[in-house]
């Protein structure tokens, strides 16, 4: 499938996140690959997911456009979303057709720098789409000038700049859907259809679910911490 197909094939769409640190009860490239088989037949557009294990995993059960990071953290630099070329190779080897990264300004490893990895991405593997995870406008509007084909909202909300972002931000959603030529992906805190619907409603291309689908402890834990509002009374 060529760019312009996964972007048709995203308008409007629900891509999911299906992503487990180990540690976590859903942790495995089999179950990985089980939650995306399953998104799959409920709909969903395209999966993200994290490392090439996991991605690997999912390409034999779906074709799916996968939507790649890799995951990568360190004393160096707060940046872990696909930090380095060599990380974002990873995941292409893997099977991802887009790579997402951080898309925000701050250090990277090695000195690397998010218009050298977007480039050495375009360079060394053309039918690839790049998309910056950003968390302000004008990381959504740096990451478009520096050649990113997708910007989403994924790190609002989770920069030492947007910490009191706590909500779906559609504020940005709407900012960077009228400055922006790229398509803008709505993701984060995006917990109810409705909210996915706003997201759309407010400018963005497609949305990204993951907590509230693949994350069946957090969700029994929203369920349970309602239930106890009603005990304690």
């Amino acid at each position: 499938m060529d760019k312009k197909s996964i972007l048709k094939t995203f308008k409007n769409g629900l891509i999911v996140s299906c992503q487990a640190r180990e540690g976590w009860p859903m942790y495995g490239a089999n179950i990985m690959g089980a939650l995306s088989k399953a998104a799959e037949k409920g709909g969903a557009v395209g999966i993200r997911a994290t490392g090439p294990e996991n991605i690997e995993a999912i390409r034999k059960v779906t074709a799916l456009p996968i939507l790649g990071i890799h995951k990568q953290w360190s004393d160096e630099c707060e940046v872990y979303i696909t930090p380095t070329y060599e990380s974002a190779k990873s995941i292409i080897d893997a099977g991802a057709c887009i790579v997402a990264l951080d898309g925000t300004q701050r250090r990277r490893p090695g000195g690397e720098t998010l218009e050298g990895i977007i480039g050495k991405i375009h360079n060394g593997h053309p039918g690839i789409l790049v998309m910056a995870d950003c968390a302000t406008f004008e990381e959504g509007q740096i990451a478009e000038e520096l050649g990113a084909d997708i910007v989403s909202t994924t790190l609002s909300g989770y920069t030492e700049e947007t910490k009191l972002v706590k909500e779906v931000d559609y504020d940005l959603i709407r900012k960077l859907a009228a400055a922006c030529e790229v398509p803008i992906i709505a993701e984060g805190h995006i917990h109810t259809k409705e909210h996915a619907r706003k997201a759309i409603e407010s400018g963005a291309f497609a949305v990204v679910v993951g907590t509230a689908i693949t994350r069946p402890e957090i969700i029994t834990k929203w369920f349970v911490d309602e239930l106890k509002l009603l005990r304690e009374k």
